[in-house]
Order: structure tokens, then sequence, then C-alpha cells
């Protein structure tokens, strides 16, 4: 899971898993498997930073 920010200021945890592409339009917007939309405040590479952190701590664990 990954928390991003929401242009407003809000949090929101997604699951990284989910996510099929992430567009800089030039808001960045995460789609997920399921059509779902998110516009976020952090860049692409921000995103792709938080999932690659997420996925080393997920197999660090096993």
């Amino acid at each position: 899971m990954i928390e991003v920010t929401r242009l407003k200021g809000s949090t929101v945890i997604i699951n990284a898993e989910l996510i099929e592409m992430i567009e800089e339009t030039p808001d960045t917007v995460i789609t997920l498997t399921s059509g779902k939309k998110y516009i976020v405040s952090e860049s692409g590479k921000d995103i792709i930073d938080l999932v690659i952190n997420y996925k080393r701590k997920i197999h660090s664990l096993q």
C-alpha cells in the first residue's frame, strides 16, 4: 500500500499492486485495474519511488 495526496490535501492509501497506469496531464492521474482514477499531487516519479519502496519492504519480510 502507498499513501498519496489528493489535490485538496487529503491523503488516500492505494494498493500498489492494482496500479495499471500513471499519467501526468499535467496533474498526476493514477488509474487502477478496476478503472478507478485518482488525481494526486505527487509526480509520476514520486509514485514509482513509493511503489519500489513498498515492494522492497514486502520482499524483505519474506
